[in-house]
């Protein structure tokens, strides 16, 4: 059964909820929740069906929606899916569902709010969704705008601080992104944002190498701000820290990789000349991401603190899978940005209801809380456990196979990135340790768990999404290996497989034997 401009559906549907709730009286809040978690809801399951529905075994974009829009410039609404983004608009189905879901607690100016988060849900969808790279930008703008009221209106402690240094790094990367951007359309010289077109013309008419090498870093940097590239992440930890739960959720969990997505698409995939000069310096920031922001993490003992540093580091993980360019590390890239995004989404969202409940998220100040929130606190340690790499969740996976596939260029970035993984376990178990075990202080015996299954269903969502993709990797892995093998195999082959002998990462490996 095929479902008719079932992406665009997926794109419109929060529209269209944000329009009503635009409309609707301010003073009926428990209808704008509703029509919140319908327009976040629908999505979420139509992605879900665009997921098991896509075809695999042929590969390539797939429910393609195509409408010119300015035919002189080449731009069009297009839409598609393939196995990259297919993975990512999944990731965003979690995410913005849990999201709303956990928003309950807001009080104030509620029907602003559900707009604002509407409007980073669509911006969002449509960046994954769009195959024009013009959409892609427009679309990614929009995700970004609304986050700065976000967390100056709905925000905590710092909060002005924190949005207006969120909105410098941000705007100077998308500045610098889209002179990258531009200046790739005008080389390609096709008149054409469409990116199938242009990948197409570049397999046989490759960009000179001299052009490639100055407008690669371009597009690395400037989206690399939004990945929190070492040293442009600082905007991240206390943008995090300050911002509404749901906000933190999304932009730590799904917005953030679209910097990731955006450097594999348009720099990684499009100029593999300028990938092989630059990745190695690539590779060497990552492990100052793994390390640098692991080491900080280490000394927190704010709880939102330790998750914004976290996932600074985490994101060395991903920028050294994309230096690998070669196909398992690239597959782990793709996985670990999706096992990540869950597991973000998840420790923000139990976070946040940990700040809700106790008015504090000082480790110092907590301690014994398993004793009154039960299913709380075992949330958290299998979050936690799943941010250390442990066997059994989605991030083991990925992070193994970025390691594998750098070992053969990367060692010694290799070697950190494992060190990496021990700062991220003793963190992570100082936090369970410092907020969850020993005696219970005297004002917490009052602490209640959430009870009802409306308020478990989000992190029960969230929980099961990185159970299985841990137990079984291969329902995702061999639909992300259709869409980074063939576009490995037309921009890289020449470059990476000409210059390198055999090699395991480079052995052709079928996913749906890793389990």
């Amino acid at each position: 059964m095929t479902v008719p401009h079932i992406l665009s559906w997926i794109l419109l549907s929060p529209l269209a909820a944000l329009s009503i709730i635009f409309w609707m009286p301010s003073n009926n809040v428990p209808l704008i929740r509703r029509i919140a978690n319908i327009g976040v809801g629908l999505p979420f399951l139509l992605s879900l069906w665009v997921f098991f529905n896509y075809d695999y075994t042929s590969g390539g974009f797939q429910f393609e929606e195509q409408i010119p829009w300015v035919v002189p410039l080449g731009i069009s609404y297009h839409l598609g899916i393939d196995g990259i983004n297919g993975v990512m608009i999944l990731l965003l189905g979690f995410g913005s569902f849990a999201g709303v879901l956990v928003s309950q607690n807001i009080q104030e100016r509620v029907k602003r709010y559900y707009i604002l988060l509407l409007l980073i849900v669509i911006g969002t969808y449509g960046a994954f969704l769009s195959v024009d790279i013009f959409f892609f930008y427009f679309f990614h703008e929009v995700a970004a705008i609304p986050t700065f009221l976000l967390i100056a209106l709905w925000g905590s402690d710092r909060r002005e601080y924190a949005a207006m240094k969120l909105t410098l790094y941000l705007t100077a990367g998308a500045t610098l992104a889209l002179v990258g951007l531009l200046s790739l359309y005008h080389a390609v010289g096709l008149e054409s944002f469409d990116l199938i077109q242009i990948q197409k013309y570049l397999v046989g008419h490759p960009l000179p190498v001299e052009v490639q090498h100055w407008i690669f870093p371009l597009i690395v940097v400037g989206f690399g701000v939004t990945l929190t590239l070492w040293p442009f992440y600082t905007w991240a930890p206390v943008g995090y820290a300050c911002a509404p739960t749901a906000v933190s959720m999304l932009h730590a969990g799904v917005l953030k990789k679209l910097g990731a997505y955006a450097i594999l698409r348009f720099a990684v995939q499009l100029m593999p000349d300028a990938a092989e000069t630059w990745m190695p310096i690539v590779a060497t920031l990552a492990v100052f991401n793994i390390l640098y922001c692991g080491l900080i993490a280490l000394i927190q003992r704010d709880l939102k603190y330790i998750l914004g540093y976290s996932s600074c580091s985490h994101m060395g993980y991903i920028l050294l899978g994309l230096a690998c360019l070669n196909v398992i590390g690239l597959n782990g890239v793709v996985f670990l940005m999706f096992a990540h995004g869950i597991m973000a989404c998840l420790g923000f969202a139990l976070t946040g209801f940990l700040a809700e409940q106790t008015q504090t998220r000082h480790l110092d100040e907590l301690g014994g809380l398993l004793k009154r929130l039960p299913f709380i606190g075992t949330c958290f340690a299998m979050m936690a456990l799943a941010s250390a790499g442990v066997p059994g969740f989605g991030n083991f996976v990925a992070e193994i196979m970025v390691l594998l596939g750098a070992w053969d260029h990367y060692r010694w970035q290799t070697v950190a990135a494992v060190l990496g993984i021990v700062f991220t376990a003793v963190y992570m178990l100082k936090a369970i340790r410092l907020g969850f075990q020993g005696p219970i202080q005297p004002r917490w015996t009052q602490l209640t768990d959430v009870q009802t299954f409306s308020e478990k269903l989000p992190y029960i969502v969230l929980l099961t999404a990185l159970i299985a993709a841990g137990c079984f990797p291969s329902l995702i892995l061999k639909r992300i290996e259709s869409g980074t093998k063939p576009n490995f195999k037309n921009t890289l082959n020449e470059v990476s497989f000409a210059k390198q002998e055999p090699n395991k990462a480079d052995r052709p490996m079928s996913m749906a034997s890793i389990r």
